[in-house]
C-alpha cells in the first residue's frame, strides 16, 4: 500500500529549479517527521533534509542554501524547493514519515539535472 507519494520530479538543466512535494494518505492520522532521502546512481541512499512537526529542520551540507524544505498546516504534507541545481543533485528522491516506531516510505520519483 502507498501511503507517502511523490510529485513534482523531472527534467531541468542546471542552475534551474524544482519543487517536490510528498503527501501521507488518509490512512496515516499524523506525522512527527517529514523529509526527503536521495539516491544517485552508485551511491548510498543519503538523508537530503527533514521537518518536525514544529518546523525545525536539518539540511545535509551539499543542498544547504539551495534547499528548503516545508509542510503545510496540516503537517501531512512535505515540500522540497530546489534551487540552483546542479548536476550532482540528480537522483531519485524517495520522501519519508515517521511517526514513534513506525517509518513511512514513498516509491521515489526521478530528479534529473543535465543540460
Amino acid at each position: 500500500q502507498v501511503q507517502l507519494v511523490e510529485s513534482g520530479g523531472g527534467l531541468v538543466q542546471p542552475g534551474g529549479s524544482l519543487r517536490l512535494s510528498c503527501a501521507a494518505s488518509e490512512s496515516i492520522f499524523s506525522i512527527n517527521i517529514m523529509g526527503w532521502y536521495r539516491q544517485a546512481p552508485g551511491k548510498e541512499r543519503e538523508l537530503v533534509a527533514r521537518i518536525s512537526r514544529f518546523g525545525s529542520t536539518n539540511y545535509v551540507d551539499s543542498v544547504k542554501g539551495r534547499f528548503t524544505i516545508s509542510r503545510d498546516y496540516t503537517g501531512k504534507t512535505a515540500y522540497l524547493q530546489m534551487n540552483t541545481l546542479k548536476p550532482e543533485d540528480t537522483a531519485v528522491y524517495y520522501c519519508y514519515g515517521s511517526r514513534s516506531n513506525i517509518d513511512y516510505w514513498g516509491q521515489g520519483i526521478q530528479v534529473t539535472i543535465s543540460s
